[in-house]
């Protein structure tokens, strides 16, 4: 393996670049202290060569005097491997032991290690982190610590106490099912196939057909916003006031704990009345359950008690009910399946026999002969029919009635082939207390079955509509979920797919297979108080009316379980002060509190004993849930937040607004009073929230008016820093002006507009240098030329020119001063003074701005090759590379996403590169980080880069010599003010722009006593040139004349002799120097080897230098890391999270 051995003597350097530095390395470096090969210690691979002594020189007659040389040696001329290592440690540059492989290869970023470690180190916690907790790396290291450094048992004992990891759900069983459990209701049983005989067919398809669009769309704008991150306790509140705010959320969540309460009240009466109405008639307390008043009473007796007793089973604990789910759910699919088994075998000699009186319909009781109990539906003298109609003391217009009508037998389900569904096409809409089917009063004495409810179709809107809410399960389940981005939207819209079908294909087939009035016929009154669909189905109606009792029963104990922890949630944010004790929970997690309220609302919803009053109460609260929650989407959609990233993409604002219309719509058509009531709760709710907050002032006229607010909106910006949701890159462009006031860089504006497309806070600034009096008018020219810059680019903004002694104090004034109140910028962006090397004023400019912004604590925008950016009219395609080395807040994930929702950057790909150490797991990593885009919803293809421990090259040695050479000239320029003429900076780029003959790293740096007659009265001078000879002889000794004659520089005495002191300073490097040198070159030629084809690169910016001896040392380390590579957008986090997971 070769080796460089190094030598050295007083008066010369010279350094020679090895013919490939991506093969050759220097690994041990001192022929005589016996490093060779990767033999030598590991710290020190990471160092330079030590100094060595004028006793190691060798082979010193190479060149004219001595010098310092890097030269292959074979393994046979090096000593024995550490033989001597002990010996020398001393003369080893010092390196600590402590500092990990990271710090070691990724020392150009060490100094931002402190706040912002590297993402290899935290992609783990950031991919899997909960709660919207910032992941501690101080918990990682004592995590690393304790497994690298703890004993077996301290391990076992760690293991022991992790929480045991709950099995994640599928799309079926997490979401699918229980939407289909919680939609499907008590509804479908006992008012379905009354709605379609009062309505008719046809305006019964278009009901259900209407509600089933509701909740589609509601379903749609949902999945949007669940997927749009990680959706907490609360549901539907959690996502529409994370979206909308706490006054909406909390107004609307109010609602909807409300109406899941009072659902909670319909399933326990409906319960309870399929239970006295068709499963035990004798069970009644207060008479028979065919008079209303009499049912009414039993059912707020038996409801009372069946809501005790679910309040008990809630108050246990969850684990019945979630025990019970699956035996609910598995009761509502059999009953279905057996509907639909019984609606094609059903034939007239199958169902329930009814009787007809000319049109009438006559109940069951009426008509039953209790001895043989079979009806007598006849005219027979004797029969019951006859007695009623004609009986003594009967008025003889009945008797009349039934004389000329005919009484007939019929089968109350004939099937589908009887022709019955073009009779039943028509709504049949009634009055309270009149006959079935008839605009007649009718008596019950005569047989009549009395109309219980006045019937219209916006009526069986407010009936209907909560058999299909429910779609809210899969949300509020999203900790549960394997995959909730994928599950949610997959699992809730095929789950309201299914059961919209299977309620209007029902609805048809019910039409077509029940005779018209029978469908009227709410209780069943006509075939004994059967029901109808229990009738209807296979095998025994016993399966549907067990299968029924108890799937409402788990309906509603499901709703007995979530409102009170919907309260909970809401009472936990604090947004309603007076709901703070119900934030209080058991030692279990139980909200007691919130459970007992929820009760007491339940039981007075049973107390109204009628699903048929209690339902449209719940439409309302659940339309109003609904209507928010696409308004939610419709908001977030038109306003395209930073943080809008929904992973489901078959959305959109326009049909967003269309469920908010259609839910208001369906509120005003099923109970107008209803709905103002609702709304006016939501209103006093939203205004009781914002109280504290609120500001009510009256200027004169409209501009008055919009005066009052901005300045309450500005005013309300001042409260507090915005929501890492809500953040989006507010920009300070610092822009440079030429001799003729015009912006030097104009497409840094360009750049901007497509960044933020035309969306937040745009403000560009200059400074030009000199007093104000004298360029007052060249300042306001130059903010009409930057205004005018701003219109062309139609980039919404404002401009400022102001005039300073010094430009580098106006820039720091403009970044630290910009803005107004809480209008402000939170990004900086500003273009790479290219000519840094030139201008030191430029680079110390730059660097100031740079520490200014730091302390600021806001996000640097760094852009070099800004002229090479894309201008409107092109469209690029390719990919965005982001090099993630630290993680500072995440900005440089949003970025990106901005830059592709521009038409320019649009059909461009993100790739993520991040570096990995040799201690890192690599595909680990790669795990992490992709689990960490999935969560943040954004699309890239990710890549783990490997960064094994390698030796430092030779080039990086002397690109850092050659780095403190120039620090050292410019120093001895800067204190000697005769000679800052001299541009030392020509010496290396002269090394640089050498003819491919010339080896650039070929550097010779004499300091010769001279003797000139004509300069500085002949004292000695000293003079720097180049050797372009490479160590071996010029060929041509004319052009190694003219070549040194071009490139000599001289020095008085007295600086000459400095500076040769200085020279010797530096011919061993600052370690630190090399060691950052060493990532940017590694870096420089890894991101070149993968990012060569990328549109744009972006990559994190080391901190600035807190030391001003520093400062050109960091601009050449930035131009080593950037060297080579065009677009490039260096980015600097302001130290607070940008970007989130969650909703």
């Amino acid at each position: 393996m070769p080796r460089f051995n190094v030598r050295r003597a007083d008066d010369s350097v010279k350094l020679a670049r090895p013919e490939s530095t991506s093969s050759r390395s220097a690994r041990g470096v001192c022929e005589k202290r016996g490093y060779q090969g990767s033999s030598a210690p590991a710290r020190y691979s990471s160092a330079v060569a030590p100094r060595a002594t004028e006793s190691d020189a060798v082979d010193e007659g190479e060149s004219d005097g001595p010098q310092v040389a890097f030269s292959p040696a074979t393994d046979k001329e090096a000593g024995k491997p550490g033989e001597n290592a002990a010996k020398e440690s001393d003369q080893l540059m010092t390196h600590n032991n402590s500092e990990g492989v990271g710090e070691k290869h990724m020392a150009l970023y060490e100094d931002d290690t402190e706040q912002s470690p590297f993402v290899s180190r935290v992609i783990s916690r950031l991919a899997n982190y909960a709660g919207g907790v910032v992941p501690n790396v101080e918990q990682d290291d004592l995590e690393e610590e304790l497994e690298i450094n703890g004993a077996g048992g301290d391990k076992k004992k760690q293991k022991s106490k992790a929480p045991k990891k709950v099995p994640k759900l599928g799309t079926v069983l997490g979401v699918y099912f229980p939407c289909i459990q919680n939609i499907f209701g008590v509804i479908l049983f006992i008012r379905m196939v009354w709605v379609v005989g009062t309505a008719g067919w046809l305006q019964a398809f278009i009901l259900v057909f209407m509600c089933c669009c509701c909740t589609m769309t509601t379903s749609i704008s949902m999945s949007a916003i669940a997927t749009n991150g990680v959706v907490s306790g609360g549901g539907s509140y959690f996502m529409i006031s994370r979206a909308l705010g706490p006054e909406f959320g909390g107004a609307v969540g109010l609602l909807f704990y409300l109406g899941t309460t009072v659902a909670s009240s319909m399933y326990v009466v409906g319960a309870v009345e399929i239970l006295l109405q068709y499963m035990a008639p004798s069970l009644a307390l207060f008479g028979t359950v065919t008079i209303p008043s009499n049912a009414y009473n039993s059912y707020r007796v038996y409801g009372s008690a069946l809501l005790l007793f679910m309040f008990i089973c809630v108050f246990i604990g969850v684990k019945f009910v979630s025990k019970f789910s699956p035996v609910a759910l598995f009761c509502v699919l059999c009953s279905i399946l057996c509907v639909y088994i019984g609606i094609f075998i059903a034939h007239p000699g199958r169902g329930p026999r009814i009787c007809y009186v000319g049109d009438r319909l006559l109940s069951h009781d009426k008509v039953l002969n209790n001895e043989t109990g079979m009806i007598e539906c006849n005219k027979n003298e004797t029969g019951p029919i006859y007695q009623m109609y004609c009986g003594a003391g009967v008025d003889p217009s009945w008797c009349e009635y039934f004389n000329k009508s005919e009484v007939l037998e019929r089968s109350g389900i004939p099937g589908l082939s009887s022709g019955v569904f073009f009779r039943n096409m028509w709504p049949n809409y009634n009055s309270k207390d009149n006959r079935l089917g008839l605009d007649e009063k009718g008596d019950r004495d005569k047989g009549d079955i009395i109309v219980d409810i006045t019937t219209s179709f916006v009526i069986l809107i407010g009936i209907f509509f909560p058999s299909v809410t429910g779609i809210m399960a899969g949300s509020n389940r999203s900790g549960d979920l394997a995959d909730a981005q994928k599950s949610i939207p997959t699992g809730t819209i095929g789950a309201v797919a299914t059961t919209s079908f299977v309620y209007l294909s029902c609805l048809l087939f019910f039409a077509g297979c029940v005779e018209g009035q029978l469908l009227r016929d709410k209780f069943g009154e006509s075939m004994g108080g059967g029901l109808i669909v229990a009738h209807l189905a296979w095998p025994n109606p016993w399966v549907i009316m067990v299968g029924s009792f108890l799937s409402t029963c788990g309906a509603g104990l499901q709703s007995l379980t979530g409102a009170p922890r919907l309260l909970q949630a809401i009472a936990a944010d604090g947004i309603v002060p007076f709901l703070r004790p119900f934030a209080v929970t058991s030692k279990k997690g139980e909200p007691i509190r919130a459970l007992l309220l929820t009760a007491g609302i339940a039981e007075a919803g049973v107390l109204l004993a009628n699903v048929d009053y209690i339902a449209p109460i719940i439409t309302m609260f659940f339309l109003m849930c609904y209507c928010f929650t696409n308004l939610a989407c419709a908001v977030q959609t038109i306003l395209k937040t930073p943080n809008w990233r929904p992973r489901f993409k078959f959305y959109h604002w326009a049909l967003s607004l269309f469920g908010v219309a259609l839910c208001l719509a369906l509120m005003f058509m099923s109970s107008w009073y209803y709905a103002l009531a609702a709304l006016a709760l939501a209103a006093f709710i939203y205004k009781y929230i914002e109280y504290k907050g609120a500001e009510k002032e009256w200027g004169d006229g409209i501009h008055g008016l919009s005066m009052s607010a901005a300045r309450f909106a500005l005013l309300k910006l001042e409260d507090g820093l915005p929501h890492v949701k809500n953040w989006r890159p507010q920009i300070l462009i610092l822009l440079k002006l030429d001799e003729t006031s015009q912006p030097k860089y104009p497409k840094l504006l360009t750049f901007s507009g497509q960044l933020k497309a035309g969306k937040g806070l745009t403000i560009v600034v200059s400074v030009i240098e000199g007093s104000f009096g004298q360029n007052a008018e060249k300042a306001e020219t130059a903010k009409k030329l930057i205004m005018e810059l701003l219109k062309k680019e139609k980039l919404k903004g404002f401009a400022e020119v102001i005039v300073s002694k010094d430009v580098s104090e106006g820039m720091s004034y403009l970044v630290q001063g910009s803005g107004l109140g809480g209008l402000r910028h939170n990004t900086v962006l500003l273009s790479w003074p290219s000519d840094w090397r030139q201008q030191q004023n430029h680079c110390k400019s730059f660097i100031n701005t740079l520490r200014v912004i730091n302390d600021k604590h806001l996000a640097a925008l760094i852009a070099k090759g800004i002229d090479k950016f894309p201008d409107h009219k092109q469209k690029i395609c390719g990919t965005i590379d982001i090099w993630w080395i630290v993680h500072d807040g995440g900005l440089l994930m949003l970025l990106p996403f901005l830059l592709t929702q521009h038409k320019v950057w649009k059909h461009c790909k993100m790739r993520i590169f991040t570096v990995a150490q040799i201690e890192d797991n690599s595909i680990q990593i790669k795990k992490d980080l992709e689990m960490f885009i999935y969560h943040l919803r954004l699309r890239a293809e990710v890549a783990v880069v490997e960064m094994p421990d390698k030796d430092i090259s030779a080039y990086t040695y002397e690109r850092t010599l050659m780095m403190e050479q120039r620090t050292s000239m410019l120093r001895q320029m800067k204190q000697s003010d005769s000679h800052r003429l001299l541009n030392p900076q020509l010496i290396l780029d002269s090394a640089r722009n050498q003819s491919t003959s010339v080896a650039p790293s070929s550097v010779k740096i004499q300091v010769d006593p001279l003797l000139e007659q004509d300069t500085f009265d002949g004292g000695n001078l000293t003079t720097i040139s180049y050797d372009s000879s490479d160590g071996v002889g010029d060929k041509d000794q004319n052009n190694s004349k003219s070549r040194m004659d071009k490139n000599l520089y001289t020095f008085s005495a007295s600086a000459g002799q400095q500076l040769k002191k200085d020279l010797h300073g530096i011919t061993k490097p600052d370690n630190r120097n090399v060691r950052r040198m060493h990532t940017a070159v590694r870096l420089n030629e890894t991101i070149k080897e993968r990012s060569k084809d990328a549109q744009l690169l972006i990559l994190n910016l080391p901190g600035p230098p807190k030391n001003p001896a520093g400062e050109e040392n960091y601009m050449e380390f930035l131009e080593v890391l950037t060297e080579g590579l065009d677009r490039i957008l260096m980015v600097r986090g302001g130290g607070r999270e940008v970007i989130t997971i969650f909703s």
